[in-house]
């Protein structure tokens, strides 16, 4: 079993931190900024090329996007320095009543039994601070040592009494830590520990508190794919906690709650914001697969992330940035930082400065035990929250991401589309020791040839320096950086024809797929066509055109995860933007000359037993097989197998019959494989096979 990565402490029993006087909030707040000892570094030779592309929409940012935790030991929850900081870095959503001390925590007598409750944090302040702030809640309800009366009796006091109209609540945080699967981190007082007996439960909750008021949304706590404890199956549960708590409490919730800390150093944990589309997309298939009818209507939330190493440091900054556009183009409504004040912890050197091992965004001026090292001031910036601004100067509410990439993958992109016509792209070099020159080319959207906008924010600054200057289509991107170039596009901005709505992909075969769309109103006029796009990375691919509103997609690659936008275009030749994306996977067919039945047993975590069963179904016999199939990642592995000669080179599998098993029979002979299979990211499983070059039936 592998063990959950957690943050160090003070996050499971945090510390009240030491007071010091802070005057600098409006210094920040008017853009003071102070670079100190960046390493030398040298520019990398070759440029790097960047490709937007406007044809290919995401999601798009809702006004919950941008988070932070707020925990009641932290005494300066309430304050308006505090809050004031908040503001001025962009935050719209707001956690309370702080991680695990959510599971022991008494919204009605202000208590955490075992735990440090410090003045000031109670349930009104806190609502005062998200006001101050202009953002909104999201509250967890105590599943570890509460019950669903107290959860109810706390939304009728905030929504009812108060009128707070806090939408978002949780049942519990990080559950399945309750020991079920080994450890124990998380309070649970129920007998019954397992996810049958959470997401019962949910459903109580779910039941009491919409009694209540109905409005409110409320959701069920899973683990991120990929992470502890993924794929692990205890007791008497029918499957993994996912499946589980999405099978019984599915049609009760409005959204689920994961929390996601890669680990590792600040290369690796950089590194890894690469798993985040595969994550989200298993993700969104067991919500599909078990959350019941109409599983669209379930929201993602990620309420915790933070990184490996650099917390306080330029690591934290990209990492946050990086991060948090990955899951919002991908249709997470709302990303968190963990923390806003969190303490020290393991101090070293990152990057050329000191960092203090603190979770939080803000110092909370504290020292080590020894007192030999103390933090800046109280509510002193670290470099993640320069990373949280950059991401409120990059994507506003209302605005659609749309697909950026990279040929390095030390650089990488981001951009987003706005309502007045401008694009903005995020760049973040996560190369330490060297600057990258880039070329940006832009697909569906011409940039304007005046000098864009540039919000930098480089290695040691204390703040974005911003002005105007270079060009839209060519930057040097400084060593460690964070860079958003706002560009204007070239030409006068009209009016835009509306956008296809809610397209949705339906009779999905091996080869082919049916893409439909809402047109625009009749007062909108009506397009002359519309123009449907696969993307591919950040390429669009154009699949075909039509009047209709409905699509057939042919020549389709079986099992192959696409996803398609659709564009409107009218007689002038005006475009829409592009249509939100759908995304499927093509299967295989439904009849061959084979069949493969793929299963896996015993997941631990970052590997599991695979079999694969192979069955001749042609009229003719086989002497001699080849068995072969694509692991959809890089971080999948076979790490050993039996009855074949087993090989992998880069993501190709090949597995070759024996002398014993060589042999299949017409009409059904069948023979199987087995393999030790390994993971380090989300575990996507492969769903097309060949048998000989024939691609066969997937059972």
């Amino acid at each position: 079993m592998r063990s959950p990565t957690r943050p160090a402490s003070p996050r499971s029993r945090p510390r009240p931190a030491r007071h010091t006087a802070f005057a600098a909030v409006l210094l920040l707040a008017a853009g003071t900024i102070t670079a100190t000892n960046a390493p030398s570094v040298q520019a990398a030779a070759a440029p790097v090329t960047v490709t937007v592309n406007a044809r290919a929409g995401l999601a798009g940012m809702p006004n919950t996007a941008l988070g932070v935790n707020h925990a009641i030991w932290d005494s300066n929850l309430g304050t308006d320095e505090t809050s004031d900081l908040l503001r001025a870095a962009g935050v719209q959503m707001m956690r309370y009543p702080g991680g695990s001390y959510a599971d022991i925590y008494h919204w009605e007598n202000h208590s955490a039994p075992g735990g440090y409750v410090a003045p000031g944090t109670d349930f009104d302040t806190f609502m005062a601070a998200v006001r101050r702030v202009g953002a909104q809640p999201m509250i967890i309800a105590n599943y570890g040592t509460g019950t669903p009366a107290e959860a109810a009796a706390w939304v009728r006091y905030a929504n009812v009494t108060k009128g707070y109209g806090a939408r978002y609540w949780t049942v519990g945080n990080e559950n399945y830590g309750n020991g079920h699967y080994g450890s124990a981190w998380e309070a649970d007082d129920h007998p019954d520990k397992s996810a049958t007996q959470y997401a019962n439960l949910v459903v109580e909750y779910a039941d009491a508190m919409k009694a209540v008021d109905p409005t409110i949304k409320v959701g069920a706590v899973l683990t991120m794919p990929g992470n502890w404890p993924d794929g692990l199956t205890a007791g008497t549960d029918p499957g993994p906690w996912n499946q589980t708590v999405l099978s019984i409490a599915g049609p009760k919730i409005d959204f689920v709650d994961v929390h996601w800390y890669p680990g590792g150093d600040a290369a690796e944990s950089l590194a890894r914001t690469n798993h985040i589309p595969d994550a989200v997309h298993l993700l969104r298939q067991q919500i599909t697969r078990y959350a019941g009818q109409n599983p669209g209507r379930i929201g993602i939330s990620l309420t915790e992330l933070n990184v490996g190493q650099g917390q306080t440091t330029q690591p934290g900054a990209l990492f946050l940035a990086d991060a948090y556009s990955s899951l919002l183009e991908n249709g997470v409504f709302t990303v968190q930082w963990w923390n806003v004040h969190n303490g020290i912890g393991t101090v070293s050197e990152v990057a050329g400065h000191t960092d203090y091992g603190d979770f939080g965004l803000l110092s909370s001026a504290t020292c080590t035990s020894d007192g030999t090292v103390c933090e800046p001031p109280l509510n002193t910036p670290f470099a993640p929250y320069h990373g949280l601004t950059m991401m409120s100067l990059f994507a506003r509410t209302g605005d659609q991401f749309i697909r950026a990439g990279t040929d390095e993958p030390l650089v990488t992109a981001h951009a987003a589309r706005r309502a007045n016509g401008d694009v903005a792209v995020l760049l973040v070099n996560k190369d330490p020791d060297n600057a990258h020159p880039v070329t940006i080319d832009y697909a569906g959207f011409a940039p304007s040839a005046a000098a864009p906008t540039v919000h930098s924010l480089t290695n040691g600054a204390t703040g974005i320096a911003t002005d105007s200057s270079g060009s839209a289509t060519s930057r040097t991107l400084p060593a460690y950086s964070l860079t958003t170039l706002v560009v204007r596009p070239a030409g006068a901005v009209g009016d835009r024809i509306p956008a296809p709505a809610f397209p949705t992909a339906s009779a999905v075969t091996d080869r082919s797929a049916t893409i439909s769309w809402a047109p625009p109103p009749p007062s909108a006029g009506s397009p002359v066509k519309y123009e449907v796009y696969r993307q591919n990375g950040a390429v669009s691919e154009q699949l075909g055109e039509t009047t209709g509103s409905s699509f057939t997609a042919h020549n389709l690659t079986p099992g192959t995860r696409y996803t398609v936008n659709v564009l409107a275009r009218d007689l002038a030749g005006r475009t829409s933007w592009s249509s939100a994306p759908v995304s499927f996977v093509t299967g295989s067919p439904a009849t061959s000359t084979c069949s493969v039945r793929f299963s896996t047993a015993s997941d631990w975590g970052n590997g599991y037993i695979g079999t694969v069963e192979i069955t001749n179904n042609g009229p003719d016999p086989i002497d001699g097989w080849t068995l072969t199939y694509a692991w959809p990642t890089t971080w999948q592995q076979v790490s050993s197998g039996w009855n074949g000669t087993w090989t992998q080179t880069g993501t190709a599998v090949k597995v070759t019959s024996t002398a014993d098993n060589g042999r299949l029979a017409a009409d059904g002979g069948s023979t199987s494989a087995g393999f030790v299979g390994a993971y380090s990211g989300p575990n996507v499983l492969p769903s097309v096979f060949r048998l000989n070059g024939t691609v066969c039936t997937t059972l």
